[in-house]
């Protein structure tokens, strides 16, 4: 058994927010990289030049690469051979309190319905998942409300089936347009329930590489080719890079039911992983 102190997982978090905000991974900018190549379109092509211009400048002048500096989520694994000298959800609070008012993050959290502001980005949304080993890893996402508004839930017959799916996918971004700043993330949540479906689909998005299965892989390739035929392109400018990379989860579901849950993530895809 080993102890990790609550100190860690809050400096741990403010840098990772910091980190998050600031310098796009290099999984993204990869494939920001690729579609420029690609492009064909000459506005659509500047466009993702300005985008990477953009994460360029926000890691040399230490400014974040968007004025909407999100709402923070973490999945926590914590293994059973792992112990906290504290309280995990308030270390993870005070490393986003810290983030937010020692970097000048912009600071979006507000009651929902007296849209009062809480000041320091706080609470955080913890998820917190247990496991049989010595691990323990956050997780960190702020994410803005321009791609997260645009999200979509939606509870299919499973006579729908593959195609149904598709459907509302599509749909979904076909809806959201230039809205969400493509090129575009899609994290897609299928079975479980309700929240499970939700969940599923928010966790893919930190996904960079693999899938669960071949058949999953299959249906990833085949929505992403059928959402960049729809040309909304590079900022809803047309072109053929709309989405970079699809990301399915799935869960068993009730024989009657068919949750489906869309999660779609902007161009500034932050996320980032800590392990303790």
């Amino acid at each position: 058994m080993r102890t990790i102190r609550t100190i860690d997982i809050k400096n741990a978090v403010k840098q990772a927010i910091y980190e998050a905000c600031h310098n796009l991974n290099s999984f993204t900018l990869g494939l920001l990289k690729k579609a420029k190549e690609t492009e064909d379109k000459e506005l659509s092509k500047e466009v993702i030049c300005q985008i990477l211009d953009n994460a360029s400048l926000a890691k040399e002048e230490h400014i974040p690469m968007c004025q909407d500096t999100g709402i923070v989520t973490c999945f926590v694994k914590m293994g059973n051979e792992v112990t906290v000298d504290g309280d995990l959800v308030k270390a993870i609070n005070e490393g986003v309190r810290e983030a937010y008012n020692d970097f000048y993050l912009r600071k979006s959290v507000a009651d929902p319905i007296t849209r009062i502001n809480t000041k320091d980005n706080t609470p955080a949304i913890v998820h917190v998942q247990t496991e049989v080993s010595d691990r323990f890893v956050i997780k960190i996402a702020p994410k803005g409300a321009g791609s997260e508004n645009m999200s979509k839930l939606k509870m299919l017959n499973p006579i729908d089936g593959i195609k149904g799916i598709k459907e509302f996918v599509l749909n979904a971004v076909k809806e959201a347009d230039g809205r969400p700043c493509p090129p575009i993330f899609l994290g897609i949540g299928i079975g479980g329930n309700f929240e499970e479906c939700a969940f599923m689909a928010k966790e893919a998005l930190l996904r960079e590489e693999g899938s669960p299965n071949e058949e999953i892989a299959k249906l990833e390739n085949e929505i992403l080719e059928e959402v960049n035929k729809t040309g909304i392109g590079p900022m809803g400018l047309g072109g053929k890079t709309t989405c970079l990379g699809v990301f399915i989860n799935t869960a068993p579901c009730h024989i009657a039911s068919l949750p489906v849950a869309v999660n779609i993530q902007c161009h500034a895809n932050r996320h980032v992983e800590v392990k303790l």
